[in-house]
């Protein structure tokens, strides 16, 4: 509003005889300066001289709001919102509570953090079609808070020599982990017991990597061994293949050990130290592309329609359609550039490098003139980084050093999306001297983590020690519910005594019993502000 009306009544009578002239076909209506009294708010020059308003004008600017606007419209202004803007609105009104809720705009902020489910489903893989997007982001925000939280490790003992891999298909509650002693086996998530082993594949296993549809390991002698989902099973593949025939294949095109593999809906990528990607299409187990770098290929990352990968010490970023290099990060690191992780939505990578240094890079702009700006770095191990994880809000690194670093990066994510399509940083120098330090550090074992994941609510690394350690957030998620739901009810029965009072204190202006209570039973105090004590009362008796 740019000006206060002290005479409200007076500006109520001229919008009735506004109405009433309406009615009778005058088209305008004279309201003066002695009529509508306003005085301007402080810094806006003008004052109201006598006007020829329309009458219709006046009526739709009183009732004019942001809900005339089409749904459509309102939807698409709604989708430039971060979550925490969106719960404001939703409190507006019911019309901007509706608009704010639907399943279209929460599907695409829950998308941005965390990905679809590669399975398709209504609302998310394991989901009860009965949730709203919403409501799913709520308890998935809820749980992401859970890692600062008590923990319980599992150990799994198995592997007869160190674990170099580690993969985690939280969807399907199961983990997959190989290395040097030539085996993949699979555990189960939820209790840490052994499931299944492969058979000896007769060279180390520098990766792997699983979905609900294919499982993949690749071999230092350059091939690839896959196995098929078989539909029906309960922990999806036979790894033994005793059971159906026909579910495991193996790929040779490599000329080198093969250190990173990753999988999407339609492909397959597989990284090596014959200084290439290869791009393999899964259905009919061809390569389709092949990606050429300068040195030995440490670790890849798919998103859409790019992959970034580290070669030596650089970063590389190409658009997998046209096989076409996109940017280049040189000198990522001093030495080499071994591990890597990727934001959900592609814009954000994080790497880790041989100088144990973690760095956190910002892709903008079209593809074509791709930008990148350093966003932050951490220092928190003493060695090099072997590998990353990425789950938001939380990356988490394993080291030569034998620790763990847990960092969020929830402030840093937390950027206006309607800045997504600009190619200019979101950062400014303030924000990155402000960069936190790592909000959690694991300690107390072996040195060499070789690899770590994450998923749902728990973390998995193995290294050299040749054991897979699960860190178990569960307990602290069902502790903070319980908690939550605690905390409910005490606001719940305090909102009911406090409307109790107020009912009490309103029916016939009764007075508050205490006070009455004070009155019939006053207090004798001496005079000289000495309150009466027993043993001084008694001696006076005696006396």
């Amino acid at each position: 509003m740019a000006f206060e009306c002290q005479k409200s009544t007076e500006v109520s009578k001229s919008l009735a005889i506004c109405v009433e002239k309406s009615n009778s076909n005058t088209e305008h209506l004279e309201i003066s300066e002695s009529s509508l009294d306003c005085y301007p708010k402080k810094g806006i020059l003008s004052s109201l001289s006598s006007k020829q308003l329309s009458c219709n004008d006046v009526l739709l600017n009183c009732r004019r709001s942001i809900t005339d606007l089409p749904p459509a419209l309102i939807s698409e202004i709604l989708s430039c919102l971060d979550p925490q803007e969106l719960g404001i609105v939703s409190c507006v009104s019911r019309v901007l509570n509706s608009l704010a809720t639907e399943n279209s705009v929460w599907k695409e902020v829950y998308s941005e953090r965390w990905g679809l489910p590669i399975v398709p489903a209504p609302l998310g893989a394991g989901v009860s079609n009965e949730k709203s997007w919403k409501e799913l982001f709520v308890e998935r925000e809820y749980r992401s808070k859970i890692f600062l939280s008590r923990y319980s490790i599992d150990t799994l003992h198995g592997h007869t020599e160190a674990v170099r891999t580690v993969s985690v298909l939280a969807s399907a509650k199961l983990i997959f982990t190989s290395g040097y002693d030539m085996i993949v086996r699979m555990w189960d998530m939820e209790d840490g017991l052994y499931i299944a082993s492969s058979w000896p594949l007769g060279c180390t296993i520098r990766a792997v990597a699983a979905d609900t549809k294919l499982l993949v390991a690749g071999g230092t002698d350059g091939f690839i061994q896959g196995w098929r989902a078989v539909e029906g099973l309960k922990n999806l593949f036979d790894l033994k293949g005793s059971e159906v025939p026909n579910t495991e294949f193996r790929i040779w095109e490599h000329e080198g050990p093969i250190t990173s593999l990753a999988l999407d809906p339609t492909r397959i990528y597989s990284g090596s130290w014959d200084m290439t990607v290869r791009i393999w299409d899964r259905s009919s187990l061809k390569c389709i592309k092949i990606l050429r770098h300068g040195d030995w290929v440490w670790s890849l990352v798919p998103h859409d329609t790019t992959v970034a990968s580290t070669s030596g010490s650089d970063v590389y970023v190409w658009d997998t359609n046209c096989g076409t290099l996109l940017t280049v990060i040189h000198s990522a690191h001093v030495g080499n550039t071994y591990s890597l992780a990727r934001s959900h939505t592609g814009d954000f990578i994080f790497t880790g490098g041989e100088d144990g240094a973690m760095h956190m890079f910002e892709i903008t702009g079209p593809k074509p003139e791709a930008n990148v700006f350093k966003v932050a770095t951490w220092m928190p191990h003493s060695g090099p980084v072997y590998s990353l994880a990425f789950e938001f809000p939380w990356l988490v690194s394993a080291s030569s050093d034998g620790r763990l670093s847990l960092v969020d990066v929830r402030k840093l994510l937390r950027t206006n999306r309607r800045s997504l399509r600009k190619n200019v940083s979101r950062f400014t120098d303030m924000d990155r001297n402000n960069i936190e330090p790592p909000q959690r550090m694991l300690h107390g074992f072996g040195p060499n983590l070789f690899a770590v994941d994450i998923g749902a609510d728990r973390i998995v690394c193995g290294g050299e020690e040749g054991v897979v350690r699960i860190w178990n957030f569960s307990q602290a998620l069902e502790r903070e519910r319980t908690v939550r739901a605690m905390r409910g009810i005490r606001l719940e029965n305090r909102m009911r005594r406090r409307k109790l009072q107020i009912e009490m204190s309103s029916k016939g202006g009764r007075t508050d019993q205490c006070s009455v209570a004070a009155k019939k039973n006053p207090m004798h105090v001496d005079r000289s502000g000495v309150w009466p004590n027993k043993h001084g009362m008694r001696g006076k008796l005696k006396a």
